[in-house]
């Protein structure tokens, strides 16, 4: 038991009404002092204790009224709040298959549902503002969309159908509820079963559909370039460079300046290394090893200087900030830069005179730094490695350049410990890799392991990105901060954690929740303890969920889930326009320019933290879609699974080794009725009791395949 928590007057009325205000701020929902205490960020036990006091003496006042036992809301009708029920509030749109939709208010209380008949031509992602209807006893909190304050997109990807007179877009996205009327004088050239990209003209408020107008042809459904176009036109985003920009980048010469290597630091005789998939295209990072006196070493991780070629103002830079990034799609990668640059200049080709921007560290083999620089360089890497050679080398010992790798792979791992020391997150997921044929077409699927090769670089890459930004962002004495690019991750919503550490609990596991150190020791626990189980996949997506998002942000506030206080993205300009923003303004603060507005680079921060989120949508639509195209040809064949999730719709389950997911239905299981135990992650039999539990082993055949939606359905094999 906690010590009994003792407070002044002012500190308890104070207490008392953050207490009230978790309760009045969300008018329609229930919470018992638990969940109040998560709200407001508190976990010791007297401080609980002393909630749910303060909850008892409120429902004697009948400030409060018990919806259920143990659970407690506003009471509406009492005079004190008489004047401030919520009827309205804004958020985003989450659509349903159905048509039915979800709001999420952007303060994240309690969702809205709204029925299909009350979202009003909203769709989903758009921001609206939502009626709030009066509570019904035991139903969730409902409403109607009063307005559209902004569309999400205009854009649709999807197949035509025509007839003689008109013609239809059966959107490929599921949250799409309806298809999009089209005339046929607004076809541009489309022809019946084509893809296509249509925008929204018009939406009749008495009109069950939308009007649209083709705006693209994009081809055959089942071509891979036509289907990885699609999944980019999805995301909005472009397809394609301007000739101005190719013609620019064009027009850069392959031999680099003498006047220009001549201010750089030469490490051209330094021995340095690539390390990067197999499959790479673009290297824009290596590290160099060079020995210095007392068994120290200088360790020099070198960066593509995009930079130098790409200016503010140019064709390209312009592009490049549109895009935000580079995607990554099964197959294809989409560059941010134009090929001349991103797979030519600006790519670190082993045995090429290349121009970097440089981190370099004296340090000894327990990590620990004696000096750092930061400067403009030309390098010429002396071996490309591919990650698994540089793994066969850190196991055997054996190799080319092994002392090297040796030396780098000690420093890492010691650089690995510290970071978990001070409360570093171990997440670890492992990547769905495709083996394709010549046509795009995946004909085998393996899972792909961070190994110490692929570590080893990520601890190099997170040293110069940390040692960077404190470099620029730690207060001098009598100096102002300038204005910087970040790379940040908040602390997790309370309530969310909460809810996690409840459902890790009735799995089995253990969560320590009262410091952020016993959180991170927690979950890196969690995750070894997991490993190789059915829960393992549910269990990480579900940690992921529960963790905030990180961003890009001039207003530094940590990266809580890396425990380090200053964190920025110096190394991957070729592929985040965010690096390219961190070395025009490390490269000017260096040459004492002054700070730039924060006015001006927010709001660049902010459109490339949501074209991030873009690239990752669309990276993973694409392993959804080359994973439905695998198990095209499988229709009927029996495989061994878990179960990955359940639904008052059916059970989610993931194919063992491959990590394709679908769904056994629920009213394909006629052998009895089954409904969902929700709070215990399971589907039980009504009448002979059978159950279907998260993390179950199980046998399933393909049932059926809907490749333009990127669905699986499987049935149960007894």
């Amino acid at each position: 038991m906690g010590k009994k928590k003792s407070l002044s007057g002012s500190e308890k009325n104070t207490f008392v009404k953050s207490v009230l205000d978790v309760f009045r701020n969300n008018p329609y929902s229930s919470f018992n002092y638990k969940q109040v205490a998560a709200r407001l960020g508190i976990q010791d036990r007297a401080s609980k204790d002393l909630i749910s006091l303060i909850i008892g003496q409120l429902f004697k006042t009948e400030e409060l009224i018990m919806s259920k036992r143990g659970k407690y809301q506003v009471n509406l009708k009492s005079p004190a709040y008489a004047k401030e029920v919520k009827t309205s509030m804004a958020g985003t749109v989450d659509m349903k298959q159905t048509g039915k939709a979800y709001v999420i208010p952007e303060d994240k209380s309690e969702d809205v549902f709204i029925a299909a008949t009350n979202t009003n031509h909203a769709l989903h992602g758009d921001k609206v503002s939502v009626f709030l209807f009066p509570r019904r006893k035991g139903h969730k909190l409902e409403g109607e969309i009063a307005e559209i304050i902004k569309r999400n997109k205009k854009q649709f990807v999807g197949t035509i159908e025509t007839s003689k007179n008109f013609a239809f877009l059966r959107p490929d996205n599921a949250t799409m509820p309806v298809d999009i009327f089209i005339p046929n004088t607004k076809l541009n050239g489309a022809k019946n079963g084509q893809k296509v990209v249509v925008v929204i003209t018009e939406w009749p408020a008495q009109s069950a559909n939308p009007f649209g107008e083709v705006k693209e042809v994009l081809g055959k459904p089942g071509d891979n370039r036509v289907e990885m176009q699609s999944i980019l036109a999805e995301i909005d985003f472009p397809l394609s460079f301007t000739p101005k920009a190719e013609k620019e980048a064009s027009s850069f010469p392959d031999i680099l300046p003498a006047d220009e290597i001549r201010k750089r630091r030469d490490f051209r005789q330094v021995l340095t290394i690539t390390i990067d998939p197999e499959d790479a295209k673009d290297f824009d990072d290596a590290i160099s090893l060079r020995p210095l006196e007392k068994g120290h070493w200088e360790v020099g991780v070198h960066i593509a200087d995009v930079s130098y070629y790409v200016r503010p103002g140019t064709a390209i830079d312009e592009e490049a900030v549109e895009r935000g990034t580079s995607v990554y799609m099964v197959g294809r990668t989409i560059p941010m830069l134009p090929e001349h640059l991103s797979n030519g200049l600006c790519s670190l080709k082993q045995g090429e005179d290349r121009l970097c921007f440089s981190a370099v560290f004296e340090m000894d083999e327990t990590a620990k730094i004696y000096s750092e620089w930061f400067g403009k360089t030309v390098i010429n890497s002396n071996r490309r490695f591919a990650y698994e050679e540089v793994q066969k080398i850190i196991e055997s010992g054996q190799g080319e350049y092994a002392q090297e790798i040796t030396v780098f792979n000690n420093i890492a791992l010691k650089l690995r410990e510290e970071r978990f020391k001070k409360g570093s997150f171990n997440f670890e997921t492992q990547e769905v890799k495709f083996k394709l044929d010549e046509k795009g077409r995946p004909i085998d699927i393996f899972l792909r392991e961070m190994k110490d090769a692929n570590k080893l670089i990520e601890d190099f890459m997170l040293l110069a990105n940390r040692k960077v930004a404190e470099f620029i962002g730690k207060k001098h004495e009598n100096q102002t901060v300038k204005t910087f690019v970040y790379r940040v991750h908040d602390t997790p919503n309370a309530e969310k954690l909460e809810t996690f550490t409840q459902f890790v609990e009735r799995l089995g596991y253990k969560m320590k929740i009262s410091s952020k150190k016993s959180l991170a020791d927690s979950f890196n626990k969690l995750f070894n303890d997991i490993k190789g189980t059915g829960t393992e996949t549910m269990i990480e997506t579900i940690a992921v969920r529960t963790m905030s998002k990180a961003y890009y942000s001039t207003n530094n506030i940590g990266h809580y889930g890396l425990a380090f206080q200053f964190y920025t993205h110096f190394t991957s300009p070729i592929r985040r326009y965010p690096d390219l923003m961190v070395h025009r303004l490390l490269a000017a603060y260096m040459n004492n320019g002054p700070s730039v507005s924060k006015d001006v680079y927010e709001p660049m921060c902010e459109h490339a933290s949501e074209m991030e989120r873009r690239a990752v949508d669309a990276e993973r639509m694409s392993v959804k879609y080359k994973q439905a195209e695998f198990m095209l040809d499988k229709i009927g064949q029996e495989f061994d699974a878990r179960i990955s999730g359940v639904s008052k719709w059916g059970i989610f389950a993931e194919i063992t080794g491959t990590k394709c997911e679908g769904m056994i239905r629920l009213r394909d299981l006629e052998d009895d009725y089954y409904y969902l135990d929700e709070e215990n992650y399971q589907i039980i039999g009504q009448r002979h009791g059978y159950r279907f539990k998260l993390g179950d082993k199980l046998k399933i055949r393909v049932k059926r395949i809907d490749l333009a939606r990127k669905q699986m359905d499987y049935e149960w094999v007894p």
